[in-house]
């Protein structure tokens, strides 16, 4: 069942939204060759804790997993496409990586979800049109985001935009509602029809998230339980952004 949110509720993920941006900023900032995943870990808990906030994702156990997620962030490394685990066996960033950082995090109780992909130096030409398209991707699906259109119209968007400048969709990975919870309805696919699909309505809240991939977006996940990685190891990059629906469009609330 989709709940909507007050306008008290979308007051409060505002302001966590900022919180969670601001701490987006300052890890990808971060980002060099030589850096290890590890370290990101550790400054998102310093920064969580500084703020007086959550982490959404330490503890979490989603549906089907068979053990809690142990991180405060995720960390996808080239053909990572979510998922990825810090503190785990950390992996060293090299010249030439792209790395995405995936931040969901609580305040006052309430949930936000945003995530971006960052070059690690000098990226190849290919690598920077994969994330310059996603990241594209992403503000279409927003742009789609409006009261009276239908989910469908956000998938047609970014899979149109997608396609057209050559990548593909990660299979069976999509966006979700969220606010009340990290994950809650209604699914928001990066593939589909416009016009079909739940009808979007103020007060809805919910984090739009194109995965795209270099190659064919068939995924696997790896022995960890957690990371999902494309089929073929091609790249692939992610961004994330939590929307609200209002009565005359949206707003970005993790911008």
């Amino acid at each position: 069942m989709i709940k909507l949110k007050s306008k008290e509720d979308i007051d409060i993920l505002k302001e966590g939204g900022k919180r969670n941006a601001e701490i987006l900023r300052l890890l990808a900032g971060m980002v060099r060759p030589g850096l290890s995943t590890l370290d990101l870990e550790q400054a998102a808990a310093q920064l969580l804790e500084e703020q007086g906030d959550k982490s959404a994702t330490l503890g979490y156990t989603p549906a089907g997993a068979r053990r809690p997620y142990p991180a405060n962030l995720c960390v996808s490394i080239n053909e990572e496409i979510v998922h990825g685990i810090p503190n785990e066996d950390p992996k060293i960033l090299k010249e030439g990586d792209i790395v995405t950082i995936d931040l969901s995090m609580v305040h006052k109780g309430l949930f936000t979800d945003s995530a971006l992909t960052v070059a690690v130096g000098e990226i190849d030409e290919g690598s920077r049109k994969l994330v310059t398209a996603t990241r594209t991707a992403l503000e279409k699906g927003i742009a789609r985001a409006l009261p009276g259109k239908r989910m469908g119209d956000i998938s047609e968007a970014i899979q149109d935009h997608a396609e057209a400048a050559g990548f593909n969709v990660a299979e069976d990975l999509a966006g979700h509602g969220v606010g009340f919870a990290l994950h809650e309805d209604p699914f928001v696919p990066n593939e589909g029809k416009a016009g079909q699909g739940p009808l979007l309505k103020p007060g809805m809240v919910i984090a739009i998230e194109p995965m795209l991939c270099a190659g064919k977006g068939a995924i696997k996940v790896l022995k960890d339980g957690y990371t999902i990685v494309t089929k073929d190891s091609s790249r692939s990059a992610h961004f994330e952004h939590t929307v609200a629906i209002t009565e005359t469009g949206n707003i970005i609330l993790t911008s």
